[in-house]
């Protein structure tokens, strides 16, 4: 198993448990974790929920090293991890009918960002970052960053975090309005736990209630916004600017783009 669920009470911890990958997401953890989250949300005995990685990061994005099935043109067919593997984990999240806090240690690259954004509340470390990485690559942000981003801090910042491919290290993210609360490495779990505890001590139904309300304002076209990213991120795949990012992320060099 790459995903570990330790139950303490009414509240569920989730372990994304890749460290030697620092969480990088593949098959069989993208399957791990949305099982994980199902059994969460349809356990009535759970009240809250906390996502977390082990190791020394959150999640470092999806593992690129593993591979994606061709198309029949041969490029990596990003489209159909995005549906079927990314893009379920985070309307679970987002639609689980109880609060989901997100624990951020290190790195939350990538769909790892997406991951910790499509909880409710997250609370991270001091030493930890998040960071969109894919223009470093040639590609788009996905896995719902494109909404669950801007909704949160607004275009300027959003478009920032898309295009520049920069750290945006913890406390610059609490005050962008990105994320809740910032503790110190130490005490992340015991903070995140205290919260958890707290939400799942409260009124279970009303928590429900408030998401669907934040989710119909906020999110109701989250749905086509994903197959939106999902096609984008396609068209790059075939692109020479993705074949050179990936060559030179593999060489560990800066890469050569020609803007096709």
């Amino acid at each position: 198993m790459n995903v570990q669920v330790q139950r303490r009470g009414a509240v569920a911890t989730i372990l994304l448990d890749r460290p030697e990958s620092m969480n990088a997401v593949n098959a069989e953890l993208g399957d791990d974790l949305l099982q994980a989250l199902t059994e969460a949300s349809d356990d009535d005995a759970v009240r809250a929920v906390v996502l977390t990685g082990n190791g020394r990061a959150f999640s470092s994005g999806a593992d690129l090293r593993s591979g994606f099935e061709p198309t029949e043109s041969g490029h990596p067919d990003v489209e159909k991890a995005l549906t079927e593997r990314f893009h379920p984990i985070i309307l679970a999240l987002r639609q689980m009918p109880k609060p989901a806090v997100a624990a951020v240690n290190g790195a939350a690259a990538g769909i790892g960002c997406s991951f910790a954004l499509a909880c409710d509340l997250v609370v991270a470390a001091e030493s930890s970052y998040f960071l969109l990485a894919f223009v470093n690559i040639g590609l788009v942000a996905d896995g719902g960053s494109s909404v669950l981003i801007p909704e949160r801090v607004g275009f300027a910042r959003a478009a920032e975090l898309a295009m520049l491919g920069e750290r945006l290290p913890a406390r610059q993210a609490l005050e962008w309005g990105l994320i809740n609360r910032v503790v110190s490495d130490e005490t992340l779990m015991s903070e995140a736990a205290a919260l958890a505890e707290r939400l799942a001590s409260g009124p279970t139904r009303s928590y429900a209630g408030t998401k669907r309300q934040l989710n119909a304002w906020q999110f109701a076209r989250i749905s086509d916004q994903l197959a939106l990213e999902a096609s984008i991120q396609q068209e790059l795949a075939a692109s020479r600017d993705f074949t050179e990012g990936v060559a030179a992320f593999a060489d560990k060099r800066a890469p050569r783009f020609e803007g096709r």
